[in-house]
């Protein structure tokens, strides 16, 4: 197997840590060497849980990080980041002595060595372990991403971890699957394939990703590997050489044919190899990019043309000949892919394609690494991008390829390409719970939002946070990398949140997820609350007339009720009065329910007739036939106004009550004693407003209630009463206003019809 610093054998002539010094100045070469010399005097007698030689890993650390082109102070960091762990002082130290950047990085290493065994073996997770797995490792890569405030940190581990497994890889209880070391580099190997290989990819760095995926594979599943290394007919130096060679032909034939064009080719690894087979369900005969290359070129008919020169060259598989030029994918990827055979069997997949659209499929909605990733799914197209967080993404991607690309001639980045990389990917918090399941969180959130996320009732009985380890408020900002743990109440069920938690100046909650749950505990109060006192109305009631064996459903239903709940909420409501109840248990043989027109007719035609004479109410504006000076009043029960008809009727002692003709509080007084009816008419009204309940419907939103109050401000209607209730998102209102005209109500009504939501609205 080839490796990333196989590259440097020249630069290992001059000394142990030659590899990490190339491509620097030699100021910053004297820094790293006196990086070197430090680690070798702290780390000498120090071995890690992976049972290697500290400084034999930190030097290997700073080694691969020369290949990749770091700056000097990520070499510097890399060689120094287990320095963290041997002795707490050191951290201090090596910032004061190797400057702020460095110790910014290992700070930020500090909290990464952290996540250490967070994934097991997958071997005995069931299909649905596997499912909810895979969204927790997803989240793992942006909390490694998140954690890292300079991408560089990510880099550092990687190369960590690549060390690590070249260590396994080469200890004999390893080769023979036997000893303590054994399960402890199984573990490792698992991690490395579900969190740092998915993420090198998605960072570009092919280098790493290759060989971390085929050194996890090796322990893994060591008979599977050596079965596929098998099947290759070739060494992978042998098979970079057919690629070269291929290569090589199709440059200078495309240059013969007047074309500029750049080629760079990688052939398959093992773990590539097996996954496709697994993914596909095909043999190793029927996988024909074993051997790649991808040639971009200026303009699209100079991928037409090359593409003729490669069938020409070699002859072409016409079954897997694809034209995502002229077809894009649904996602916008645009390519041409074409698998050739030479005359000695060998195949080549070749790839052709404009710089543009090279750079839509390395950035944009078909980035590679999506494909890579996705497993089963993603070799049979399915697509699972995630927006913004990827796009992200290909600006670190980017930063990188520019960051390796000035180092030659600058040294070091520019401030304005540090200020991106320490501003990507903070939108989003990562911390842990108890059990080590990582919880992402909108940034700012406090551990309220984090027991909301985790639970709604743990949500309701919190009472209290420890942050690693230690009590904190509630309102305490969460970082990257905590460990919160919830103290919850214990009482009985009423236990629940606070009022204040909804304060925004308390910055209690952040997530509106969590504020929702908080608000619909205290709906739900309150209906219980109205339950509580509608049910001790209705109880007083029959405690009264001496029915209070009564079947609760029947009488919610005479009532017109579905059931006794809505029955105590109209009670304690107002909508209806407590003696309706005895109304409904009267004779159950006598008439009920609203009265028919006939019988309207007939009740007042048996009614005691009156004078000639009127009189009006002082207040009501209402005229009464035959009586003088009688005192009138508009019943609450319908709430009569200009110009409905209406009709009076002689209370004991509060003079004649008026109410409209069919109301159903009415019905049963007119049948048992129509002679206390007593005629009456609108008189002169003006000046005068009337009360009436108004029924309103609505989807519930932001801003209805605001909308419908600006429709009375506009009608010049005076709202004296509001009752809301609000139940899967349907808003039930009651608006009791003052109008002074039938007029005036009729266009209130459809003013409130028009409003945006509304899809009824009556008049009680």
């Amino acid at each position: 197997m080839v490796s990333v610093s196989s590259t440097l054998g020249s630069e290992k002539k001059g000394g142990a840590s030659a590899p990490a010094l190339v491509l620097l100045n030699k100021f910053d070469a004297a820094r790293v060497e006196e990086a070197l010399n430090y680690a070798r005097l702290h780390a000498a007698d120090h071995i890690l849980d992976t049972q290697e030689p500290a400084i034999q890993h930190m030097l290997a650390v700073a080694d691969l990080l020369a290949e990749l082109r770091a700056d000097a102070n990520t070499r510097i960091a890399g060689a120094l980041g287990p320095l963290v762990f041997f002795d707490k002082h050191l951290e201090s130290q090596m910032e004061k002595k190797f400057g702020d950047e460095v110790g910014r990085m290992l700070a930020s290493l500090r909290k990464l060595f952290k996540m250490r065994s967070m994934v097991g073996p997958s071997a005995t997770r069931t299909t649905i372990e596997t499912l909810r797995w895979a969204d927790q490792i997803e989240t793992l890569r942006k909390m490694l991403l998140a954690m890292s405030t300079d991408i560089r940190v990510i880099m550092i581990r990687l190369c960590s971890r690549l060390q690590t497994l070249r260590h396994f890889t080469s200890h004999e209880d390893i080769k023979n699957e036997k000893g303590s070391l054994w399960p402890y580099a199984v573990s490792h190997a698992q991690e490395t394939l579900d969190l740092y290989a998915p993420l090198a990819n998605r960072l570009g760095l092919w280098q790493l990703k290759w060989e971390l995926e085929d050194l996890s594979f090796r322990i893994l599943q060591p008979n599977t590997y050596k079965n596929v290394a098998k099947m290759l007919d070739e060494k992978r130096v042998e098979r970079e050489a057919f690629i070269e060679s291929a290569m090589a032909s199709i440059k200078e034939n495309l240059l013969l044919a007047g074309i500029h064009c750049e080629i760079s080719g990688r052939p398959k690894h093992i773990y590539s190899i097996w996954n496709k087979m697994r993914g596909k369900g095909i043999s190793f005969d029927k996988l024909y990019d074993v051997r790649a290359c991808r040639v971009i070129v200026d303009t699209v008919d100079d991928c037409y043309t090359a593409l003729g020169i490669v069938h020409n060259l070699w002859t072409p598989i016409s079954e897997e000949f694809d034209d995502y030029i002229s077809k894009p994918k649904p996602n916008g990827y645009q390519s041409l892919h074409t698998v050739v055979q030479d005359e000695t069997g060998k195949t080549l997949e070749v790839q052709i394609r404009t710089e543009a659209m090279h750079q839509f499929a390395e950035y944009g909605v078909a980035a590679h690494w999506r494909y890579k990733e996705s497993g089963k799914d993603g070799y049979t197209g399915e697509s699972r991008a995630e927006g913004q967080f990827e796009e992200r993404i290909a600006l670190l991607r980017q930063l990188l390829a520019w960051q390796k690309d000035v180092t030659d001639t600058m040294g070091e980045a520019s401030d304005w390409a540090q200020e991106m990389k320490t501003s990507a990917l903070n939108d989003r918090v990562y911390v842990f719970t108890p059990q080590a399941k990582v919880v992402e969180l909108p940034t700012g959130s406090t551990p309220l939002d984090f027991a909301y996320h985790v639970h709604t009732e743990l949500g309701h009985r919190c009472r209290g946070a420890k942050v690693n380890g230690q009590m904190v408020q509630l309102n305490t900002p969460l970082d990257n990398g905590q460990t919160v743990e919830i103290v919850s109440a214990r009482g009985d069920a009423a236990t629940g949140p606070s009022r204040d938690w909804l304060n925004p100046t308390q910055k209690y909650l952040i997530s509106h997820r969590a504020r929702q749950k908080v608000k619909q505990w205290f709906a739900q109060q309150e209906r219980k609350e109205t339950l509580e006192r509608g049910r001790a109305i209705a109880e007083r009631e029959l405690q009264r007339i001496g029915q209070t064996a009564q079947n609760l459903e029947l009488l919610a239903q005479k009532l017109g009720y579905e059931k006794p709940d809505d029955l105590y909420v109209a009670l304690a409501r107002e909508e209806i009065r407590p003696r309706a109840i005895e109304n409904a248990l009267r004779a159950d043989l006598q008439p009920t329910g609203p009265l028919s027109d006939e019988e309207q007719v007939e009740i007042l035609n048996k009614r005691k007739p009156g004078s000639s004479g009127q009189t009006a109410g002082k207040e009501s504006g209402v005229l009464v036939v035959g009586v003088s000076t009688l005192m009138t009043n508009l019943a609450r029960c319908c709430r009569p106004a200009p110009p409905d008809p209406i009709i009076g009727f002689v209370t004991r002692g509060k003079g004649v009550s008026i109410h409209r003709l069919g109301c159903s509080n009415l019905a049963e007084v007119m049948r048992r004693q129509p002679e206390r009816l007593i005629e009456t008419t609108w008189g002169e009204s003006s000046g005068l407003h009337y009360p009436v309940d108004i029924a309103v419907t609505a989807n519930d939103r932001q801003g209805l209630l605001r909308d419908i109050t600006e429709v009375f401000s506009k009608d010049k209607i005076n709202v004296i009463g509001v009752q809301t209730e609000t139940q899967r998102g349907v808003a039930k209102m009651q608006f009791t206003a003052e109008v002074s005209s039938g007029e005036q109500l009729r266009g209130a009504l459809t003013h409130l019809l028009e409003i945006n939501g509304v899809f009824e609205v009556r008049r009680r």
